[in-house]
């Protein structure tokens, strides 16, 4: 069989209806015996267009429909066979055997009647048995064709049968057919991201997705794959890129777009290249490009990429740049990217360096092998092309969640740590069937299934054919981690955390209303939340301050007895039982009904000058509460260095007293000490002594002096090696 599809394949190579053309018969009599030789028979499960996908993949398979059947019964366990389940996991069975067929050919994604297929095997599998559909078909019926008609005849719709069913346009594919298919072609889809394509594709369409959607998304993916084997071909003799380098996207090529690199205060224009080992910075010089500048990503050397503000001279001034800063670069590079509007070009660039960025933390962090290595950096490749076609296509922009690119998304998800070490636990059979020298000694081959590197063989169908890539995929053969009928481990992971997600998106729309602007009515509202705290607190300010005698004396009692008790000591669990309980109840008692808003009365209304005004003063009394600090640090500095020498022995003495104190006396009598000094300061018979203790104190503490402290200015590195070069 192999070898009929490799013949096949060598004298038709030019397009995928070629496997289907057949030499003409001489005679009538022949005409018909081929055809009923080669007519597929419908299996009685399924529904009719679920029959026609399987004749469909028979086809192309070389098989007939019975074999398919039979190599599904036998080759399976039992568990996906069982009654309910049959239709739609046999179906599973053909597709997938087909597909993985089909994407050995270099130029799938650009053929129609490929986008048609898959299409329709997302509608069959929401539709498989032959009980969930009504007896008269909603699709027509295929043409009947002759035998001339047939040389032209469509790849996946040619059948002497007849039942081959045409798609409705007005039929529409839910989300967990497209992830179940979807991702067998990993160009089109993987597990960590399907979810958030298929989210893209429909987010205009009530969730479901349209054929016309599908096919224009495929389009672009095949228009983004071939610019990037373009670009490369005239690009990589100026980048000089290494072994198995790929050139993921350019941007500042047309001069009404332009990149500028900043360094300092200095600004050139100029074209970026990101690749998945590096960014590329060619500065425009008088008609060519100079040089580039290489910006590795692979390599450890402690790489941040964040958005950033820039403007001439250094200014700080257009949230349109991205910065990167590694121990290989002596001051950080911005990469701005000038447009009217937003910063979406700025957030486009941030996202796919981001990705080829952690993509390499996550091969360091597990210590992944070379062909693991090579897989991994395939999966972010094909994720950027994937975005890159979505975002050309539809002008579709990825939010915080809803990210096409995998280990951004990983980031970002809740329990997105998990879904990296599922992955990672996937990797570890890649080596089982592409190369004995890399296994693991951890992994058993006789549990885990083997698994080849997908993403590695794809990208070489699809033209990247490196060496490395060559020498990988001819050592493997093409295994599938998604099979039919079991979950694939990456998709249960990825669903616990979306169903986090959903609250964490939640929670986050809530906290977006809530927020408001402006000091005074942010002030305000603060206000309003320690209502409580602050009553507390202006109370107990109020039995310190004597003012009611006999209350206070009754605090005071009341305190000491407790402290002396020790009873004190349940003083803060008192607190968190009481809160617990009181949480407890309004669970009980609210039963679902919505929360209450929280009524604040906000301050009257300021102009822009008059919150500029505020904003001046709220930082000059925050400057004089940091320069307070620092008095105090150095006047402590200035006693620990002895500057005062009878100060220091003052304080030496109080240390030492102190220590014994608290080396031979019960805590709660220290406690007991301290809270009726305290408390006791604005008591009638002792608030002048304390009064004036205070205020000695105070004089003694302003007699101490400050250390010095001398500012040094930072020398610039230019003037360093100047000066070492003078010398």
């Amino acid at each position: 069989m192999e070898g009929m599809w490799e013949n096949i394949l060598g004298k038709h190579q030019q397009s995928l209806k070629s496997l289907f053309l057949r030499s003409k018969p001489s005679s009538p009599n022949a005409d018909a015996a081929d055809d009923y030789a080669n007519s597929p028979k419908p299996i009685p499960q399924l529904s009719p267009l679920a029959n026609s996908v399987v004749s469909r993949c028979s086809k192309i398979l070389g098989m007939s429909t019975q074999e398919l059947q039979h190599c599904f019964d036998s080759e399976l366990p039992m568990g996906v066979k069982e009654l309910l389940t049959y239709a739609r996991h046999l179906l599973e069975f053909c597709s997938y055997k087909a597909l993985h067929k089909l994407i050995q050919i270099s130029d799938f994604l650009n053929d129609k009647d490929f986008h048609r297929l898959t299409f329709d095997m997302m509608l069959a599998w929401e539709a498989p048995s032959v009980h969930t559909l009504p007896d008269t078909p909603t699709s027509s019926s295929s043409k009947e064709e002759t035998a001339g008609d047939e040389d032209e005849a469509s790849l996946f719709y040619s059948s002497s049968t007849n039942m081959a069913l045409q798609v409705d346009d007005k039929k529409t594919v839910g989300l967990e057919a497209f992830s179940r298919i979807a991702p067998v072609c990993i160009p089109i889809a993987d597990v960590v991201t399907v979810h958030n394509i298929f989210h893209a594709l429909t987010s205009t369409s009530a969730h479901r997705l349209h054929f016309l959607v599908y096919d224009k998304y495929l389009r672009f993916l095949d228009k983004v794959i071939k610019n990037s084997k373009n670009v490369m071909a005239t690009s990589a003799g100026n980048l000089q890129l290494a072994e198995g380098e790929i050139i993921l996207d350019v941007d500042g090529t047309i001069p009404t777009q332009p990149v500028l690199q900043h360094i300092g205060i200095t600004a050139w224009p100029g074209r970026l290249t990101l690749t998945n080992y590096a960014l590329y910075f060619e500065s425009l010089g008088v008609g060519v490009y100079e040089k580039a500048v290489r910006y590795d990503l692979g390599t450890d050397m402690k790489q941040v990429i964040k958005p950033d503000l820039t403007g001439p001279l250094g200014a700080r001034l257009f949230d349109k740049a991205v910065m990167y800063k590694s121990t290989s670069v002596a001051e950080p590079v911005y990469f701005e990217f000038p447009e009217f509007k937003a910063n979406l070009r700025r957030d486009y660039w941030l996202d796919i360096s981001l990705e080829i960025l952690r993509a390499h933390k996550f091969i360091r962090k597990y210590y992944l092998k070379e062909v693991q290595k090579t897989e991994v950096l395939a999966r972010a490749i094909l994720g950027i092309f994937r975005y890159r076609a979505v975002r050309e296509a539809f002008q579709f922009f990825s939010s915080h969640y809803k990210t096409l690119l995998s280990f951004n998304l990983a980031e970002t998800l809740p329990r997105g740590d998990i879904i990296l070490q599922t992955m990672s636990n996937s990797l570890t059979n890649l080596t089982v069937v592409s190369g004995k020298h890399d296994i693991p000694a951890t992994v058993d081959t006789k549990r885990q299934p083997a698994v080849s590197p997908v993403a590695v063989m794809a990208l070489f169908y699809l033209g990247y054919k490196s060496k490395k890539v060559t020498d990988i995929c001819e050592e493997a053969t093409f295994v599938s981690d998604i099979r039919v009928g079991e979950i694939h481990p990456l998709e249960v992971a990825v669903k616990k955390s979306l169903l986090d997600t959903g609250k964490a998106e939640a929670a986050q729309a809530t906290v977006d209303q809530v927020k408001v602007e402006g000091i005074d009515t942010n002030v305000a509202v603060m206000k309003e939340l320690l209502f409580p705290v602050i009553v507390s607190a202006n109370q107990l300010q109020l039995l310190a301050s004597w003012k009611d005698f006999y209350k206070s004396a009754a605090f005071l009692l009341l305190s000491c007895y407790m402290i002396i008790r020790g009873w004190i000591q349940y003083f803060l669990p008192s607190i968190f039982m009481f809160m617990a309980i009181l949480m407890l109840w309004r669970r009980h008692f609210r039963k679902g009904r919505p929360l209450e808003a929280f009524i604040v009365t906000p301050p009257p209304n300021r102009n822009a000058v008059e919150q500029l005004l505020t904003l001046q003063e709220a930082i000059t009394q925050f400057e004089s509460l940091i320069q307070a600090a620092n008095i105090i640090l150095l006047k402590l500095r200035a006693l620990l260095l002895a500057i005062l020498p009878q100060a220091t022995e003052k304080v030496a003495l109080l240390l030492v007293f102190l220590a014994a104190v608290f080396a031979f006396v019960p805590p709660k009598y220290i406690f007991l000490v301290v809270f009726v000094e305290f408390y006791t300061r604005e008591m009638p018979y002792r608030k002048e002594s304390s009064d004036r203790w205070i205020r000695r104190i105070r004089e003694w503490w302003d007699r101490i002096p400050a250390a010095p402290v001398q500012l040094v200015k930072p020398v610039h590195e230019s003037k360093k090696n100047e000066s070492k070069k003078k010398k």
